[in-house]
């Protein structure tokens, strides 16, 4: 059996404050559609896929910032898409903000799924490396407030059988952080889907401000290298009322080289076709944990939330 999955990256350009979810979702299906015209078996959208990059603003009435939303997924606005994903059979990848109310308790996350082809949820993943701030902070045009608007991820880092391997997911910021990859590497990941929004502007530091692109790759690219996966990047990218945020959406190698990369700032499908095998050769060299990781020698005790502390 065939190892390997003709994915797609569905960037997207602007959303802007006042398009609406049914708009988003129109613009999926048409991303979803060339990337099938193309042979995809699956398409990595963005983060907050269906609304603008609402926590650029502070928000304190309850009603409107509920309103960028899901409380269930698929609901009547995005049952479309899952129908077109059934009708197309192909799988997707689908950034959005989730409203929870589990054991009668009201909680926000920053979520995705993991569509199979028959139009099937098989996998869910909330985010947990919130960046940015829970209170406004004075003298910035555009807010970050993600620690505000979202919870920290509850559901860990699962990795999921699906389109012949093993698929896992994490959300923008995720992807800074080696632990994400590592926590995924550690049980053979194959994939590793992400989305990003990731804005200008953001440290307020000039110099690093500038290099915002080169970091976004250079964290795939090494999550991708140190853990022998295949790393699908999507941007949500461009003008969006106001704020400029970075673009190049990329399909990485296990080998850390890029494969697929976006050249506008727009909606734009990217392809490759991606041989999960390939990462077995890492795994079974270079980076073969069993072989050669000896966390026994790394003088930390890793305690399950990921913190350490040094060794008696």
């Amino acid at each position: 059996m065939s190892r390997n999955i003709l994915t797609a990256a569905a960037q997207m350009g602007p959303i802007t404050k006042s398009e609406s979810r049914a708009a988003s979702v129109r613009r999926l299906i048409e991303m979803m559609r060339e990337a099938k015209g193309r042979g995809c078996e699956l398409v990595v959208f963005t983060e907050l896929a269906l609304t603008t990059f609402f926590p650029r603003w502070l928000i304190e009435d309850e009603a409107e910032l509920d309103s960028y939303y899901e409380t269930e997924m698929p609901g009547p606005v995005t049952m479309p898409l899952f129908e077109e994903a059934q009708k197309l059979g192909l799988g997707f990848y689908l950034g959005y903000a989730e409203l929870s109310h589990a054991g009668g308790v009201k909680q926000r996350y920053n979520t995705s799924i993991l569509v199979d082809r028959t139009g099937t949820i098989i996998g869910k993943y909330r985010k947990v490396h919130l960046p940015g701030h829970a209170e406004p902070q004075p003298g910035r045009e555009f807010q970050h407030l993600e620690k505000r608007y979202f919870e920290p991820g509850d559901l860990g880092f699962p990795v999921f059988e699906g389109f012949g391997g093993k698929m896992g997911m994490c959300i923008c910021n995720d992807r800074r952080w080696p632990e994400t990859y590592r926590v995924m590497g550690l049980q053979g990941v194959e994939m590793v889907m992400l989305g990003y929004n990731t804005p200008y502007g953001h440290t307020g530091e000039q110099a690093m401000d500038s290099l915002i692109l080169f970091h976004n790759h250079l964290s795939m690219q090494a999550g991708a290298y140190q853990n022998a996966t295949w790393v699908v990047g999507t941007a949500k990218c461009g003008n969006e009322e106001g704020s400029r945020m970075g673009g190049q959406s990329v399909i990485v190698a296990p080998s850390g080289e890029i494969v697929a990369m976006s050249c506008t700032v727009d909606d734009e499908v990217i392809t490759a076709r991606c041989d999960l095998d390939m990462g077995r050769i890492y795994r079974e060299t270079i980076f073969d944990f069993a072989a050669h990781r000896r966390p026994e020698h790394y003088g930390l005790i890793v305690e399950r939330t990921g913190a350490g502390v040094p060794a008696a």
